[in-house]
């Protein structure tokens, strides 16, 4: 009888990028927001709000790309260390290896005799890809990926805080406030739910956290604005 495939696409594949293009976005959507927001509150001219915001967008993206890169870059350090002590550890003891292997096989629930077959059999393939997998833990979908995660929240922070930068540049003065907080949480709520639907969740709970401290934050930096901005 011919085998037959189906293709499945699963959340997880997605993990490495899509966790660091929340992330981005949402913290350039709700810095930027929160510093224009908190600039406006104490009445500055629409020259410095504008100025606000681009040097929030520039110097958040370049953070975010930053701290991304050391992030995961110190978790690829981690993986190639665990790596490389199991590859001397397979040269130079294998058979404690090919037991310590079929051991996780049959906490899994395979008998001995099959957790061993089993076992041997990925073995004599690539042993280090076995070891690495239900060992460590490590799989390609979980593999760190410094550069990839420092471009895509740089990319993404960069997108988020042009929305409300984009808002303050067209808003009423007298209204920046009201507009750019609306908005703010407009596009939080679309960010949670895309988030959320990427990652294969329900999107209600994602979406009413991420608006819930996006509102938190706003209201923190316009009560900062309104109080400072009139002592000063």
């Amino acid at each position: 009888m011919r085998a037959r495939f189906h293709i499945e696409r699963h959340a997880v594949s997605r993990v490495g990028w899509l966790r660091a293009a929340v992330l981005g976005a949402n913290d350039g959507i709700v810095s930027t927001a929160s510093l224009i927001v908190g600039i406006a509150a104490a009445e500055a001219s629409r020259g410095s709000l504008i100025l606000t915001g681009l040097a929030g967008l520039v110097a958040g993206a370049m953070s975010m790309a930053a701290g991304e890169y050391v992030s995961v870059s110190s978790q690829s350090d981690s993986e190639a260390a665990d790596l490389a002590k199991e590859r001397f550890e397979l040269a130079s003891q294998p058979e404690q290896e090919l037991d310590e292997l079929t051991a996780i096989y049959a906490a899994r629930g395979l008998s001995p005799d099959l957790a061993r077959q089993v076992a041997e059999q990925l073995s004599a393939g690539d042993v280090l890809a076995a070891h690495a997998r239900d060992e460590l833990g490590i799989s390609e979908h979980t593999t760190a990926r410094p550069v990839q995660a420092a471009l895509t929240s740089a990319a993404t922070f960069s997108v988020g805080a042009a929305l409300p930068l984009a808002l303050a540049c067209v808003a009423p003065l007298s209204a920046v406030v009201p507009i750019v907080a609306v908005g703010t949480l407009g596009c939080l709520g679309l960010l949670g739910w895309v988030g959320a639907t990427a990652g294969g969740a329900r999107p209600v709970r994602p979406t009413a956290r991420v608006v819930f401290w996006g509102a938190l934050a706003l209201a923190a930096t316009a009560l900062i604005g309104k109080v400072f901005g009139t002592v000063v």
